[in-house]
């Protein structure tokens, strides 16, 4: 039996690596050990209810600031880790827990698989800090789950040996198939539906923020019998222009920010998804609903190759004219609904088990630490 450490902190984290805990626990071989580092407290605790787990490890988080939260969070770690024989750590994604776990491990010699490996946008400014975290981190990652081609080739593209890097998809539509099937998410809404906004990103603070709310505002205006929901993020650089521009307008709803059933419920009753999120642009897909991107470049090219999204940027003025021209062109918004989720069919986690059960009963510890 191969003891199995799974780090996360972040809901997102939570959400994509949910799904490969409960397939791990399901072997015969592998037992898993759900850690949380308490980089998201109240968020967490509800993805974890959601998805029926219980960590069995929760780290005391230090201070407020994420340098206080990393040192203490670093320390813990450390100690968990040199408390077992692990013969693997499993981190998700580009997070300061996901860094910390990964680079902990890597001192330690426990050997880390990365699952959402190989996302890039080249430009360490944007995202920042994530696109330099995750680069960071296939440094030192012995197992590379890639969740496209092409977050596969941009990994070949740095030097990382192809014998260590698989494509399974991506772990978050495994994670909708399981609510969809637990939790029973159904369509709730006839006829168009309502536009989902999101907009939360740091890069997007300030004049962007203003920008994408005035884009919401003129579209709002244009079409008043289109219902608008935009679940808020809490902090106030981003409350205080969203209430001001939106705050009025009747057919504009402002929410408090969605647990992830909420917004799962949200996608899948949407006509159309404006966001600056990652994740929303891999879940979208699944259930058929176009995206448009607040961003001027995404980690997620693959949405806009196969056509299911489309850059929006942040400018009001091209944001108002794409949802136009999907309101106007029926075919047009057919063919985003229609083009697929190129981020995977729910069997990632079924891919990750084969390839780690096939390489933990045949190598040992040792080699499998050696990076490249």
């Amino acid at each position: 039996m191969h003891d199995i450490l799974m780090i996360s902190g972040t809901r997102p984290e939570v959400i994509k690596l949910a799904p490969l805990y409960h397939a791990l626990r399901a072997t015969s071989w592998a037992r898993p050990c759900w850690l949380h580092t308490g980089q998201h407290d109240a968020m967490a605790r509800q993805m974890h209810e959601c998805f029926d787990i219980l960590p069995d490890v929760a780290l005391m988080r230090g201070g407020e600031s994420l340098a206080e939260f990393s040192a203490r969070c670093r320390l813990q770690l450390d100690a968990i880790l040199a408390s077992r024989n692990w013969s693997l750590t499993v981190v998700q994604g580009d997070t300061e827990s996901t860094y910390l776990g990964a680079v902990t491990s890597f001192y330690q010699r426990v050997p880390v698989a990365h699952v959402e490996a190989g996302l890039r946008t080249g430009n360490l400014q944007r995202p920042f800090p994530e696109e330099g975290l995750r680069q960071m981190i296939s440094r030192i990652t012995r197992f590379h789950f890639a969740p496209t081609d092409r977050a596969a080739a941009a990994l070949h593209d740095e030097g990382i040996d192809a014998s260590q890097v698989t494509v399974t998809g991506n772990t978050v539509i495994d994670a909708q198939q399981w609510v969809v099937k637990h939790r029973r998410i159904r369509r709730s809404v006839k006829g168009r539906g309502h536009l989902l906004v999101t907009a939360h990103r740091r890069e997007n603070w300030g004049s962007d923020m203003e920008a994408i709310c005035r884009a919401v505002a003129d579209v709002a205006r244009r079409h008043p019998d289109l219902p608008v929901l935009f679940p808020v993020h809490l902090n106030p650089v981003v409350q205080r222009p969203v209430h001001g521009i939106l705050g009025g307008l009747d057919n504009v709803l402002l929410t408090p920010p969605m647990d992830y059933l909420q917004m799962q419920q949200a996608l899948i009753d949407a006509w159309l998804v404006l966001t600056d999120s990652g994740g929303l642009q891999e879940e979208a897909p699944t259930f058929g609903v176009p995206v448009l991107v607040l961003r001027n470049e995404t980690e997620r090219p693959e949405a806009i190759e196969r056509g299911c999204a489309s850059l929006a940027g942040t400018q009001s003025e091209r944001i108002a004219a794409q949802v136009e021209a999907l309101w106007n062109d029926r075919d047009a918004y057919l063919r985003m609904c229609h083009a697929g989720n190129p981020f995977g069919d729910g069997n990632a986690c079924s891919h990750i088990e084969r390839v780690l059960r096939h390489a933990l009963g045949t190598a040992d510890a040792a080699s499998m630490a050696t990076v490249a």
